[in-house]
């Protein structure tokens, strides 16, 4: 299959990137890595009269910026070259954990991590990290700048709170505190698929084991990622030993309502999910003894 005709833009600047976006609106899409966008337009799952391929922009949008507190990723980043990173690997070692499960090397080539949040799908690596990592996304048009966090980002499949003429501009993560630890599982029936489900945690922990702070944001098992805020209210104030583990299973499986596919039934997820958040934290506890 091939796309339908439409009219090829090719912005320089991105004041006329947010010009073509506010004028062609809803006929328009953004092209970054479109390891996503491509398939679906081949296919005829999308049908528009004006792509406009960002990849020509200047002003840095191809570069993290690493600073003192924060860790901003523009537009046009990569997967590949944030997993690549070792200064990057280091500030922020649940994306690269997560990133070296996303697709394949060739897909991580030229998908961007930006691209990949502005496609939404739930089952994705990449939107449950950044609700775990309590990152906020930089939205620009040709009107204004605004910021949002996770939550009111992804507002369901495949569905963000961009605007027809908008842009996300770049992701910003606060630089875990020291103490902080994290980890990222997910189970896929072939290495590359789209996972079932996964979960990405980050915990505090004191220098008694005991854990101060609990971020849990599972994938794959409702339209948006979804916190595990049960799992994250049992685990603060407590170590995790076996017994509270075990507890943090339980609790996972209770607190979500997967619904089934021809990939996996609601009940498979379930248990999955609670498997999945049990090993995340034990190789949380596993890193804090290290």
């Amino acid at each position: 299959m091939k796309p339908g005709r439409f009219a090829y833009h090719a912005p320089r600047e991105l004041d006329e990137a947010l010009a073509l976006l506010k004028e062609y609106g809803d006929d328009a899409k953004v092209l970054a890595g479109g390891q996503s966008l491509m398939p679906m337009l081949n296919f005829r799952l999308a049908r528009i009269d004006h792509l406009i391929d960002v990849n020509r922009l200047g002003g840095g949008l191809d570069e993290p910026r690493v600073e003192a507190d924060t860790i901003t990723i523009p537009a046009l980043v990569r997967q590949r070259q944030v997993e690549r990173s070792p200064e990057l690997t280091r500030a922020l070692p649940l994306l690269a954990s997560a990133l070296r499960q996303v697709a394949h090397p060739q897909i991580r080539n030229r998908g961007t991590v930006c691209g990949s949040l502005a496609h939404a799908d739930p089952a994705a690596e990449l939107p449950s990290v950044m609700t775990a990592l309590d990152a906020r996304f930089t939205v620009v048009s040709a009107d204004g700048v605004r910021t949002l966090g996770a939550a009111d980002f992804f507002l369901f499949h495949l569905t963000t709170a961009l605007e027809a003429e908008e842009l996300l501009l770049e992701v910003t993560i606060d630089r875990p505190p020291a103490g902080t630890h994290s980890a990222f599982r997910e189970f896929a029936t072939r290495q590359g698929d789209f996972a079932l489900a996964g979960v990405a945690v980050t915990c505090g922990l004191d220098d008694d084991g005991v854990v101060t702070g609990c971020r849990v944001a599972a994938a794959g098992i409702a339209p948006t990622p979804r916190r595990l805020t049960a799992v994250e209210g049992l685990t603060v104030g407590n170590r995790l030993d076996d017994a509270l583990l075990a507890g943090a299973e339980a609790a996972a499986r209770a607190e979500i309502d997967p619904t089934s596919d021809i990939h996996a039934s609601a009940a498979y997820r379930r248990r999955l999910t609670g498997v999945l958040v049990r090993r995340a934290l034990a190789d949380v506890r596993e890193a804090a003894h290290a």
